[in-house]
């Protein structure tokens, strides 16, 4: 196992607003990291640091990667334009523009990357519907489909889970693991301890980087005080809830599953 992104001292802001404090962590690869904070806790803004979308003001951030192209960003589906006339098969196409180019015509490999894709994540039969007819969950799959189709060594997903059925969070979590078992390092930023807890490392944000490592040494009950406070509820030995009311769904039935690789 390696580190796919190493950061010391980084300090990530918008113009003079600092969002993430002085902060230090590793992202190992292959694995399954679970970036968990509050809200606007500076989650989407580590992501976006990885994904080369915001430049350091101070610190410093490597991604060991050979080319940007092999980070994937999938974004969180309600930043995106349902209105837009496309089906979900030139969604997932969209994933090859980034070795592509958005003009050469479409390769054989470029054709079996968005199919296997498309099979991946179980949406063959929504492939000619347009996104905005689509679900909830629909949609989340085939950005996600998207997002496998880019040929990738770091799969970064904005709260994957956030919102979804059962079906799609199964779906999700199967494509997930198989990432991880082709050697791929996947960060997903979430309101969830179930999922985080789960995960194979934990980066627990809260304007800086309280903790990062493996997740029994990241979700303590000091940790998860210092990073949302207050919220922060005790009912019995053992237990720890957060009273989230941005995200009241964050306990769903089908959490993110471990599982032995």
């Amino acid at each position: 196992m390696s580190n796919a992104v190493v950061a010391k001292d980084l300090t990530l802001g918008y113009g003079a607003h600092v969002a993430v404090g002085p902060s230090s962590f590793v992202i190992p690869r292959p694995g399954i990291t679970a970036v968990i904070g509050p809200n606007g806790s500076g989650k989407s803004t580590l992501l976006n640091a990885i994904a080369g979308l915001l430049t350091p003001m101070s610190g410093t951030i490597e991604v060991n990667v050979a080319s940007r192209r092999e980070i994937s960003y999938v974004l969180q589906t309600t930043r995106v334009n349902y209105a837009l006339p496309v089906t979900v098969e030139e969604v997932v196409t969209m994933g090859r523009y980034a070795s592509a180019g958005r003009f050469r015509r479409l390769t054989k490999e470029d054709r079996e990357a968005v199919d296997q894709a498309i099979e991946r994540t179980g949406i063959g039969d929504l492939r000619r519907r347009h996104v905005h007819h689509l679900s909830g969950g629909q949609r989340q799959r085939a950005f996600v489909a998207q997002g496998l189709a880019q040929d990738h060594s770091i799969l970064l997903l904005d709260e994957p889970m956030s919102g979804i059925d059962v079906t799609t969070s199964q779906a999700i979590d199967k494509v997930i693991h198989r990432e991880v078992e082709d050697g791929c390092a996947v960060v997903l930023s979430t309101h969830d301890l179930t999922e985080a807890s789960v995960a194979d490392h934990a980066v627990l944000v809260s304007g800086r980087v309280v903790a990062s490592g493996p997740p029994q040494e990241v979700l303590t009950p000091e940790h998860l005080a210092a990073a949302y406070g207050t919220s922060v509820l005790h009912p019995g030995e053992g237990i720890t809830l957060i009273d989230d009311p941005v995200h009241p769904g964050a306990h769903r039935d089908q959490p993110l599953a471990r599982r032995d690789r």
